[in-house]
């Protein structure tokens, strides 16, 4: 499998490409990125863009992969529905929509969060664009359209968040994620098994397109 990751730089992101990394029948990775990542690796190929509304240069190199992991993400921390909206819902979909050209046969999935609105009529901005975006991207005809909402999740193996107080907040609560792992595993993930997660559905496929913390946790 021939596996083109968005976010790779990101707290779930370097999960993906660890797991991608690692896997036997993942055969080349390609990580489109705005910043290198730093890594290398036999089967890893950086391409650094900065601009990802414009893809036009690239569509030679985002041609034939078999799958894509959208890890891209920000938090809305701080930010009004316009700007939120800008790089979660139409970025996604920009790069989604050229994607979809080159690679029809291509599986699409997409990182969402527990709590995404797919009424798209709540009051809780956040969700109401995910929701929007999750609702888009299915109707894009990839082979396959899945959308992750993954709540706490623990990063493990180095891995840490770009967003400073989600930094924080693992710090704090780091030394008690694995009991509470124990305790209520339906409610907490790993990146590990997150990234493992993605790459199963990737491959297989999923019975159903949403896939909430429950799903994710029995991979």
């Amino acid at each position: 499998m021939k596996v083109l990751l968005l976010g790779a730089t990101g707290m779930i992101g370097q999960g993906a490409l660890r797991e991608c990394l690692l896997d036997p029948e993942v055969e080349q990775v390609l990580a489109l990125v705005r910043s290198p990542t730093g890594q290398q690796h036999p089967k890893l190929r950086e391409l650094v863009h900065p601009d990802l509304f414009n893809l036009a240069p690239l569509e030679a190199e985002l041609n034939g992969w078999d799958a894509c992991l959208f890890c891209l993400g920000i938090s809305a921390s701080g930010l009004d529905e316009a700007a939120y909206s800008r790089i979660t819902h139409d970025l996604t979909l920009a790069v989604a929509q050229v994607l979809v050209r080159l690679n029809p046969a291509m599986t699409f999935v997409y990182i969402s969060a527990a709590g995404a609105d797919s009424s798209e009529r709540g009051r809780v901005m956040w969700a109401r664009v995910k929701g929007r975006i999750e609702n888009a991207l299915q109707r894009l005809p990839f082979k396959g359209v899945y959308h992750f909402r993954p709540g706490v999740i623990q990063p493990l193996h180095g891995i840490r968040s770009q967003t400073r107080l989600y930094r924080v907040l693992y710090t704090v609560m780091g030394p008690v994620l694995p009991l509470l792992r124990r305790l209520v595993p339906a409610s907490i993930t790993t990146t590990e098994q997150l990234g493992r997660a993605l790459l199963r559905v990737a491959r297989d496929g999923a019975p159903q397109p949403i896939l909430e913390m429950r799903d994710i946790t029995r991979y």
